[in-house]
C-alpha cells in the first residue's frame, strides 16, 4: 500500500507544510488504497500515453498514474499544495506539476509543450463543485485527448452516463454524449475520503467519438436549446426553449412541427437527434 493513503502520513506531510484541507477548493483526498491503482489503469494510461491530470491533492492519484504513463502533468490550483507535492512525488521522474486553474489554463499549449504529437488521456479526482465545467472545458475544446477518466459525485455520473431520452437524462448528459460515450466504471464511498464528504462518489470514462454523431447546421444554437430545454424541466419543451431563447411561443411551436417533434414532449424525452433536427428548424 502506498504511504500517500496512510491517515498518520496525510496528516503529518501537510502538518510538516503548513497546510491543510480547503473546503472552498472541495479538497477531499482518497485515503482507500485499492481505488487510484484500478482508476489509473482503467484510465488507459500506458508507456505511450502521457497524461493530464487535475488536482492532484497530495499526489495520490498521481502517483500510480506515473508508474503505468509516459508522462503525467498534474495541474494544481492550490499553491500551497506545492511543496507537499514536491515531497510526496519525489521519486516520479516523469511528473510536471504546474500551478495553474485547469478552467484558465492554455491546454493547447500543454498538450504541445509536455506531450508532442503522443496520445493523451485526462484522469482526475474532480471537486464536486467544478465538475462539469472542467469535463466541458476538455470536450468543447476538441483538444487531440482520446478519453478523460474522472471521479465525479455519483448523482453526477448517474446523469453523466444515463441514457438520452431517459428520465435521469440532463442537459450535460446530451452535451456529453455528442462528444463522448461515457460509462460507469465503479462505484466509491465516500468513507474512502478524508475529510469524508456528505455524499457517494464514481468513477466514469468519457470515451471521445471520433466524430458527433449528428451534425447540426448551428452547433452553437444546438447547445443553447439543450441548455434552455431542461432549464425549466417540469415544463414541456416548447414553454421551456421558448423562455430560454426568448422566442415567440408560436415560432417554437412551428420549428417542432417543422423538425417532426410532438409539441408536448419534455426536454429529457427527446433525443440528440430531436435536438439537431430542431436547431436546424430554428437555424
Amino acid at each position: 500500500m502506498s504511504r500517500l493513503s496512510d491517515i498518520s502520513y496525510i496528516k503529518d506531510v501537510m502538518e510538516r507544510h503548513g497546510t491543510d484541507f480547503s473546503k472552498a477548493l472541495g479538497q477531499n483526498f482518497l485515503i482507500n488504497p485499492s481505488v487510484c491503482p484500478k482508476m489509473a489503469e482503467l484510465s488507459g494510461a500506458d508507456e505511450n500515453t502521457g497524461v493530464i491530470e487535475v488536482g492532484p491533492g497530495i499526489g495520490v492519484l498521481t502517483y500510480e498514474l506515473s508508474k503505468l504513463a509516459k508522462k503525467v502533468v498534474s495541474i494544481e490550483l492550490d499553491k500551497r499544495l506545492l511543496s507537499v507535492l514536491e515531497e510526496t512525488l519525489a521519486d516520479c521522474n516523469n511528473v510536471k506539476v504546474i500551478n495553474d486553474d485547469v478552467l484558465m489554463a492554455d491546454i493547447d499549449k500543454i498538450i504541445a509543450e509536455e506531450f508532442g504529437g503522443e496520445k493523451v488521456a485526462v484522469c482526475a479526482n474532480l471537486p464536486y463543485y467544478i465538475t462539469s465545467p472542467v469535463i466541458m472545458r476538455f470536450l468543447e475544446g476538441e483538444y487531440p485527448i482520446k478519453a478523460l477518466t474522472v471521479m465525479v459525485q455519483k448523482e453526477a455520473a448517474e446523469r453523466i452516463c444515463a441514457k438520452p431520452g431517459s428520465r435521469e437524462c440532463g442537459a450535460i448528459t446530451l452535451s456529453i454524449h455528442y462528444y463522448c460515450e461515457p460509462e460507469l466504471l465503479f462505484k466509491v464511498s465516500r468513507g474512502s475520503f478524508l475529510p469524508a464528504p456528505k455524499v457517494d462518489s464514481a468513477v466514469i470514462k468519457l470515451n471521445i467519438r471520433e466524430k458527433p454523431p449528428i451534425e447540426p447546421k448551428n452547433k452553437e444554437l444546438f447547445f443553447k436549446l439543450i441548455k434552455a430545454a431542461f432549464m425549466q424541466r417540469r415544463k414541456t419543451a416548447v414553454n421551456s426553449v421558448a423562455a430560454g431563447l426568448s422566442k415567440n411561443k408560436a415560432e417554437i411551436i412551428e420549428a417542432f412541427k417543422k423538425a417532426g417533434i410532438e409539441e408536448n414532449i419534455r426536454a429529457e424525452k427527446m433525443t440528440l437527434q430531436n435536438f439537431s433536427d430542431l436547431s436546424d428548424a430554428l437555424a
